[in-house]
């Protein structure tokens, strides 16, 4: 935990919280903080700033604050992933929340299990609770929108021109000969990653239809959760 996360409910006064549970265990037993200790603490969608331990027990902490500062800016990225098995999903999102992506849209391809939607890792306080610790570990308090979509065709077919509108679009796809462009770019992108195997040729040619361009990283094939990275590591590095 690089930056405390602070919750509306927490507050008692405008200055003042009072934290308990993962929070606490983890200000006791990781930061080993004392009375009169302060750390890098932020409102969840607010400003970040300081916090400062006034009372400490087993139980509670009670922490002054003062907020000051703006969180970090966000990435100028729309992210459309296919659906990646459940497990995978809990690391991705928090390594977007942590990378800057604000805007994340979960789709369907053939290639993405029909059991995968049904997992009880979509439900809102679940993909909420990944992205805390995701912003927890970016020092940022602005919560990523995730949007979810089973259904691909409809959403290529009338949702996406809107989304895609004055945006580099791109799809990462291993066959393709075109290296994935070095920035920091100066537009906005929308990115699209497929399933592990990557998306179907049939799904590769409505993308390119609706104005994506496929780019690779090169010759090696990476999983899901390693390639998002690297690819948002090398458009916006």
């Amino acid at each position: 935990m690089n930056l405390l996360l602070l919750e509306p409910a927490d507050f008692i006064s405008d200055s003042k919280v009072t934290l308990g549970g993962r929070r606490l265990q983890h200000l006791l037993e990781v930061h080993r903080v004392s009375e009169g200790t302060s750390l890098r603490a932020g409102l969840v969608n607010g400003r970040i700033g300081e916090a400062t331990v006034l009372r400490l027990t087993p139980q509670t902490a009670e922490l002054a604050v003062v907020l000051s500062q703006l969180p970090p800016p966000a990435l100028p990225v729309t992210l459309l992933l296919a659906m990646p098995r459940p497990k995978m999903l809990r690391r991705i999102l928090q390594t977007v929340a942590t990378m800057g992506v604000k805007q994340l849209y979960l789709v369907n391809s053939w290639r993405v299990e029909k059991s995968y939607w049904q997992s009880p890792w979509l439900a809102p306080e679940a993909i909420r609770e990944q992205l805390l610790l995701g912003l927890e570990q970016g020092c940022d308090t602005q919560l990523p929108q995730v949007l979810i979509r089973p259904r691909f065709k409809p959403f290529v077919e009338d949702e996406l021109s809107a989304i895609m509108a004055d945006s580099l679009a791109l799809v990462a796809h291993p066959g393709s000969g075109t290296p994935c462009p070095v920035g920091p770019l100066s537009s906005l992108v929308t990115l699209a990653v497929g399933p592990e195997g990557g998306f179907i040729d049939y799904e590769i040619d409505k993308l390119c239809k609706a104005g994506f361009q496929p780019v690779t990283l090169g010759s090696r094939i990476l999983r899901v959760e390693t390639a998002i990275p690297a690819i948002l590591g090398r458009l916006f590095h």
